[in-house]
């Protein structure tokens, strides 16, 4: 028996979390076994956490938690024996099927990824969903021609899981980072992670009739979405780069297309969930190269299980800075 997060309904069909003891033939089907070390707290887990699952779970009864870190216990894959270090996020674990917020896993060797050299579960899942999506973020623009020395990079949602990670990356690589927060007190936070500049978040938050501003920006980690992701196309320098991450600020673009046809301006969509394994193992090795270990623990915020139900309440009001560590053994 080991123990589990688990969400259950009730007669109304809303969904509540308590700390339970389960057994392993409760777990899903798949060929490899973790003793889950550490999770983390996306917005995704603070949907899956809510009442009514934010659409994304399926089934319950339900153990949520889309990352987690461990060592395999067994395996019937030759790729992975007992003993080996493990990182698992996305595939829509902790949503469709059981996630990381207990004490063991189970799940297909082809999700997993082996932890990189010089990283350790706990620092793993300090980087989570979110930096593994701002670490993807990066080499995308890279990809397109990023370079330290173009210009000011801006990054939305600084103060954010993906926000903190990006900021840090690119101010270790060399990059001008501007970054934008409506929180005026995480300003210390945000340039003690690298951050040249603090743009206040209602410079940006607000649409314009223009389609085209001051070429500013060299590139952008955008977290927010809705007006501020139109607003910053019409600011990119020509030939720059928006790596599109999340949609805190909304769904929708109210964009023209001007940006595109006049400054060939890209806007890239960043996927985590369903990323290739090739290029999954390339953005946990730069993760363990170019993020600094000392700026990530300064993001980390540590947790345990009997945590999470309000953590997961707290990152959909906004109000979780950096990055939160469970610890489902403590």
């Amino acid at each position: 028996m080991f123990k589990a997060l688990v969400m259950e309904q009730d007669e109304a069909g809303l969904a509540q979390a308590s700390l339970k003891e389960i057994s392993e033939d409760q777990l899903p089907d798949g060929n490899v076994t973790v003793a889950v070390e550490y999770s983390t707290v996306n917005y995704k887990d603070g949907l899956c956490l809510s009442p009514k699952g934010g659409g994304l779970v399926r089934h319950y009864p339900h153990v949520p938690g889309i990352d987690y870190a461990g060592t395999v216990e067994a395996s019937d894959d030759d790729r992975y024996k007992p003993g080996d270090k493990v990182v698992l996020t996305g595939w829509r674990v902790g949503e469709v099927t059981w996630g990381g917020y207990a004490q063991k896993a189970r799940i297909d060797a082809d999700k997993l990824v082996p932890l990189p050299d010089g990283l350790t579960t706990r620092q793993a899942m300090a980087v989570g969903t979110a930096g593994f999506t701002a670490m993807l973020a990066v080499m995308a623009l890279e990809d397109h021609g990023m370079k330290p020395g173009q210009g000011p990079v801006l990054v939305t949602g600084a103060a954010g899981g993906v926000g903190s990670v990006a900021t840090a990356i690119l101010a270790n690589l060399g990059y001008d980072v501007a970054a934008v927060t409506g929180r005026p007190d995480q300003a210390a936070y945000l340039k003690g992670l690298g951050a040249s500049s603090i743009v206040p978040r209602e410079e940006l938050n607000e649409t314009t009739k223009r389609p085209l501003e001051a070429e500013t920006w060299a590139g952008c980690v955008d977290a927010v979405g809705g007006d501020m992701l139109a607003r910053v196309l019409g600011q990119m320098k020509y030939g720059a780069s928006v790596a599109a991450v999340g949609l805190a600020g909304g769904a929708a673009l109210p964009a023209t297309v001007i940006p595109f046809l006049l400054r060939g301006v890209n806007l890239l969509g960043i996927d985590s969930v369903m990323q290739p394994y090739d290029n999954r193992l390339r953005a946990w090795q730069r993760i363990a190269r170019d993020l600094p270990m000392d700026k990530l623990e300064a993001m980390i915020n540590p947790a345990t299980l009997e945590d999470l139900p309000a953590l997961g309440a707290d990152i959909l009001k906004g109000q979780v800075k950096g990055r939160v560590v469970v610890d489902v053994n403590g």
